[in-house]
C-alpha cells in the first residue's frame, strides 16, 4: 500500500488493508493519525506530517523514518527493532517502553523527547537535540556520541560507561545515579558541572583544560 501526497489527518490509515507489502508514506498529512497496534514492519514514512500521531504498540520492525516528523508522537510499547529516522523532527515524541534494538536517530530533533523504560539494546544517536529529554535509565554504554546536545536533559539512572563523547554537549544535565566510568569526555562541552554532576563524573576522562575549567569555576587557578 503507497500514499504520496495524502491527506490522512486523524484516521487509521491502514486499518482493514489486506496488502503484504510494506506500507509507504510520502508528503502525507498524518496529523493525529491512529497507528494503535498496526503491523508497519518495514514501513517508509518520507517527508510526512506526524504531529500527535500515535504508533503506541505498532510493529515498526526495520521502519524508516526520513524527513517531516512533528510534534507529540506516541511510541509508547511499540517494537523498533532495526529502526532507522534521518532528519526527523521528534520533538516531545514519547518512546516509554519500547523495544529499541538496533534503532539508530542520525539529525534529529529530540527536544522534550520521552526515552525512560526502553527496553533492547545498541540503539545509536549522532548529530540530534536532545535538549531537556528524559533518558532516564537508558543505556548507550560503549557508544560514540558525536555532536549530540544533552542540555539540561534527565539522565539520571544512566549508563554512559566506556562511552566517547565527540562535539557534544552536556550542560545543566541531570545526572543522579549516572554512570561514566571508562567514558571519555574531552570532546563534550560540559558546561559548569555541579557537586552532583562532578559525582556522576567520576571515573571518567577529561581534558587538562576542562578540569582548570570546573577548577577555575570554584575559586581555583590552575599554573
Amino acid at each position: 500500500m503507497e500514499f504520496s501526497g495524502a491527506d490522512l489527518a486523524y484516521t487509521s490509515p491502514v486499518e482493514g488493508a489486506d496488502d503484504d507489502g510494506p506500507h509507504v508514506f510520502r508528503a502525507c498529512d498524518l496529523t493525529g493519525a491512529d497507528f494503535n497496534g498496526a503491523e508497519l514492519a518495514g514501513a517508509v514514512f518520507e517527508g510526512c506530517v506526524l504531529d500527535h500521531a500515535d504508533f503506541r504498540g505498532a510493529d515498526l520492525d526495520a521502519a524508516r523514518f526520513s524527513g517531516g516528523g512533528g510534534s507529540g508522537i506516541r511510541f509508547g510499547d511499540g517494537e523498533l527493532i532495526d529502526a532507522r529516522f534521518t532528519d526527523v523532527d521528534l520533538s516531545a515524541a514519547d518512546f516509554a517502553n519500547a523495544l529499541l534494538t538496533d534503532v539508530s536517530f542520525t539529525g534529529c530533533r529530540l527536544i522534550g523527547a520521552k526515552l525512560t523504560g526502553c527496553r533492547g539494546h545498541g540503539y545509536r544517536i549522532a548529530r540530534s537535540n536532545l535538549m531537556l529529554a528524559d533518558l532516564t535509565g537508558c543505556s548507550l554504554r560503549g557508544q560514540v556520541i558525536e555532536g549530540v546536545r544533552l542540555d539540561e536533559a534527565n539522565l539520571s539512572g544512566c549508563d554512559f560507561s566506556k562511552t566517547v563523547f565527540s562535539g557534544s554537549r552536556l550542560g545543566g544535565a541531570r545526572m543522579i545515579d549516572t554512570t561514566f566510568t571508562g567514558a571519555d569526555l574531552r570532546g563534550a562541552d560540559l558546561g559548569e558541572p555541579d557537586d552532583t554532576q562532578l559525582r556522576a563524573l567520576a571515573g571518567a576522562v577529561i581534558s587538562p583544560a576542562q578540569a582548570a575549567g570546573i577548577l577555575a569555576a570554584r575559586g581555583l587557578t590552575v599554573l
